[in-house]
């Protein structure tokens, strides 16, 4: 019985091997789920907050309204050198959010701005003008374009998505990497060299305002004709003629 086993086993040399792969396989089941539990424990330690506003304002700048993305982004990077945040997951929640947003925008300007814009009403013929303009730069200099211009107005124009969505995609990770790794290696130490000097730009802000106050005085006292004696006398003495003149 040994060696007719041992038999089978040498037919089939490839049997073993299948059968330690499918205990693998089966083992991977139960151990997965608890690998990417502590990997995403890991990788996105921090306030989820933060992450979750980080998003809305990559996402929304992105759309097309101004200011709230690079702030947000570069606060998270100074988070993210304080151990607060991890630099990873910034840069990877960041690009994610621009990338939705940029799309979403672009598809809002392709289905209602060029309507907007087109619609008869207030300097309609120049409206026509400007997105005939429009039109042709972006024919000329798609690429650049894109990533120069807001989301929306690529949507104005009509890019096409095969066309759209890859510079989109890599306008996103530009911003997200340079602007997130920027605030990440560059902030802290400009920060230090902003505290250590936050008194002598303090000293400075107050001899700037008090220099500013004392010459609008001496402005406003010169119209009034109250200079100091000084300036006085010298601005309104005569010449006397000699005597016997």
């Amino acid at each position: 019985m040994g060696g007719s086993a041992l038999g089978v086993w040498h037919d089939r040399p490839g049997e073993g091997q299948s059968l330690r792969i499918a205990a693998l396989q089966r083992s991977s089941l139960f151990l997965t789920p608890g690998l990417v539990h502590v990997h995403l424990h890991h990788a996105f330690h921090g306030s989820p907050i933060g992450y979750a506003g980080l998003a809305a304002a990559a996402a929304a700048s992105w759309i097309g309204v101004p200011g709230p993305g690079e702030p947000v982004l570069i606060a998270a990077g100074l988070l993210a050198a304080r151990h607060k945040l991890d630099i990873a997951s910034v840069v990877l929640v960041a690009f994610a959010a621009a990338a939705a947003g940029g799309t979403v925008g672009w598809f809002i300007g392709m289905k209602a701005g060029r309507a907007l814009l087109s619609a008869p009403g207030p300097l309609h013929r120049l409206r026509l003008r400007a997105l005939d303009r429009g039109d042709e730069v972006f024919k000329r200099y798609v690429a650049v374009a894109v990533i120069v211009a807001p989301t929306w107005i690529a949507g104005i124009h009509r890019v096409r998505p095969a066309v759209y969505l890859p510079l989109n995609v890599l306008g996103a990770v530009v911003w997200a990497v340079g602007i997130g790794l920027g605030a990440y290696f560059a902030g802290p130490p400009i920060e230090d060299a902003v505290s250590d000097l936050g008194w002598v730009i303090t000293v400075g802000l107050v001899l700037l305002v008090l220099a500013a106050v004392w010459l609008e005085l001496r402005r406003r006292l010169r119209r009034r004709g109250m200079t100091p004696p000084g300036a006085a006398d010298g601005s309104t003495s005569k010449i006397l003629p000699p005597p016997g003149g």
